[in-house]
């Protein structure tokens, strides 16, 4: 199973703006309920219902713990769109994500929180690993080229005793690549950002990237990126899966 992204979510303003992207146009995609032309702008003052629905309503006793998960923390709720970047829109009946686009960070650095994913696919002695792990403690890369379902999926393992506790996340995977390959490794770090215990697995384990931006690094860039009628991309990605 493969993904590509097929439109662009935007806030501008206190308007709300989607936009298919090409990737949209290959593969036998269906468009959006309420979205149905692919070359469109659509504008809301709302948040679009396919996005809105992925967020867990402000009325469900579990939503203060939720934003928790994501460290999102403070007396200013965040906005719907870092939440999503976050949390990825998952749900249990699509295979549709939501991701932000990487953009350097105040020291100009590459800067990223994401879920561990694949949790659900490990050995047991793995998600015993997870249950002990701490905040704060360094997990190390791994390129799983042997991977017949991914073959540039990238690992993380514990630094001690070097056990497998998940995968990164396919949008994310690709940047790495680039990274360890234009950044000294000496200048990529991973950390475990917070564990939750009672979360469903895809929100078990938070973590934080952090490396170089290396010089005319550029992501989200390729042409299924680009939002049909522009010559750039930028914004929030869309992910769906490749048939």
């Amino acid at each position: 199973m493969g993904w590509r992204p097929v439109g662009r979510l935007e806030c501008v303003g206190a308007v709300y703006r989607f936009r298919y992207t090409k990737g949209a146009e290959k593969g036998g995609f269906r468009p959006f309920a309420g979205m149905p032309d692919l070359h469109a702008t659509y504008t809301s003052a709302e948040l679009f219902p396919i996005f809105a629905n992925r967020l867990l309503s402000k009325s469900r006793p579990e939503y203060v713990e939720f934003l928790r998960w994501g460290a999102f923390e403070g007396d200013t709720p965040p906005d719907p769109l870092s939440i999503l970047g976050v949390t990825e829109g998952l749900r249990q009946t699509d295979a549709i994500e939501v991701f932000p686009c990487p953009h350097p960070d105040a020291n100009g650095c590459f800067s990223n929180k994401f879920f561990l994913h694949g949790i659900r696919w490990l050995p047991k002695a793995s998600l015993d690993r997870i249950a002990k792990i701490d905040s704060g403690e360094a997990l190390k890369l791994m390129l799983d080229v042997q991977n017949h379902d991914d073959p540039k999926a990238v690992g993380l393992r514990t630094e001690i005793d070097r056990t497998l506790i998940g995968y990164f996340p396919r949008y994310l995977a690709h940047d790495v690549w680039q990274l360890l390959h234009r950044c000294d490794v000496s200048f990529m770090h991973v950390t475990v950002d917070r564990v939750n215990a009672t979360a469903p697995l895809q929100n078990r384990v938070l973590c934080q990237l952090r490396a170089c931006w290396p010089e005319g690094f550029r992501p989200c860039s390729t042409e299924d990126f680009q939002a049909n009628g522009e010559r750039s991309s930028a914004g929030m990605g869309r992910l769906a899966p490749s048939p």
